[in-house]
């Protein structure tokens, strides 16, 4: 938005009867925006700077544009006079050193925003949204500036809620689905991405504290077979990381914040992950791992059985030693005279 000077002018003169007003009655200024210019009366938001010789005395703004320019221009000059938690509030005896600078309007976007709260499902109509100036500097990803976009003429279908929103919120295209698109799990799950359930319970599924949206560590837990005798019974071993909720039990609403004891929870995995989730789940026990928001660390690869859980050295391996067989002789015994000779002959 572009204020000439006598626009600016009468935004500075606005500026000077806030604060005057504020001194003499305490209360922000009741501005009747109809007897200023149109300019004046876009809905805009803006930064008041008071300043006392050099020295700053307060500023107060918004980047939600909400009001009409001059009704925000009054309003932040009261707040930055009276309300700036950094001062005191400004004296009558201050009022003659006080010079208000320039309000400075700050450059907005025409963006849509809702015009109520939608919950997780329900369908976006036209009439649940509207266009309001949002700061340029600070417009989200994925926003919405023309109605072509958000409701296209030539595809009727309705659009849905994925993520509840709330009144003035600014609707993107993360938080509905594209138009036709039903706002089940399907909608949730990227190209070659797979949903795979997998039971849990109190103790495997985070005492109840897993929503959509989250990232787990998947770890299981079995025996293995083909192992020898003097292997230490069952091993838990990290199977797949950071691995993403897309659904707790029959909820894929991830705005819920309170505990629930789930029994089930629905990864989104691709093929390879779901044979080899199917399985694990089918020959052990899986438990979950929540990683954390802001956690990008790479878990190494963990295995982990009896022996090295208690610190414990591998056990000895004891070898039977078997004594060779004797070899078997068979002989005769002939007498010459006083002689006796006894001849070795093949044992039968």
């Amino acid at each position: 938005m572009t204020v000439d000077s006598g626009g600016q002018q009468q935004l500075l003169a606005v500026a000077r009867d806030a604060i005057g007003h504020g001194l003499v009655h305490t209360e922000a200024q009741e501005v009747i925006v109809d007897d200023y210019p149109a300019a004046l009366r876009e809905i805009a938001c803006t930064f008041v700077t008071l300043h006392i010789g050099a020295a700053l005395r307060g500023c107060i703004g918004s980047l939600r544009a909400h009001r009409p320019l001059a009704a925000d221009v009054a309003g932040h000059a009261y707040g930055a006079a009276f309300s700036d938690g950094r001062f005191s509030p400004l004296q009558q005896a201050e009022l003659a050193e006080a010079s208000v600078k320039e309000p400075e309007t700050v450059p907005t976007k025409m963006v849509y925003v809702m015009n109520k709260p939608l919950k997780y499902g329900e369908q976006l109509n036209r009439e649940d949204v509207r266009r309001i100036e949002w700061p340029a500097a600070a417009l989200p990803e994925g926003f919405f500036a023309e109605e072509d976009a958000l409701f296209p003429a030539n595809d009727p279908r309705p659009r849905y809620v994925l993520r509840a929103m709330e009144r003035n919120e600014a609707v993107m295209d993360l938080k509905v689905t594209k138009p036709g698109e039903d706002a089940g799990l399907t909608s949730r799950l990227e190209k070659g991405m797979r949903a795979f359930a997998i039971k849990v319970d109190v103790a495997s599924g985070v005492s109840g504290f897993l929503r959509p949206g989250d990232r787990v560590d998947i770890y299981w837990t079995g025996r293995v077979d083909g192992m020898d005798r003097n292997s230490s019974g069952e091993v838990t071993k990290l199977i797949e990381t950071g691995i993403s909720l897309i659904a707790v039990d029959q909820m894929a609403n991830g705005d819920h914040s309170e505990a629930m004891i789930a029994r089930t929870v629905t990864v989104a995995v691709n093929p390879q992950q779901v044979g080899a989730l199917a399985q694990a789940q089918s020959t052990g026990r899986l438990a979950l791992s929540l990683v954390g928001n802001f956690d990008d660390t790479v878990a190494e690869a963990i295995e982990v059985d009896q022996r090295s859980l208690l610190g414990l050295a591998e056990a000895p391996q004891i070898q039977e030693v078997r004594e060779k067989p004797k070899e078997e002789v068979c002989t005769i015994r002939t007498r010459r005279g006083s002689e006796v000779v006894e001849t070795r002959i093949a044992c039968k």
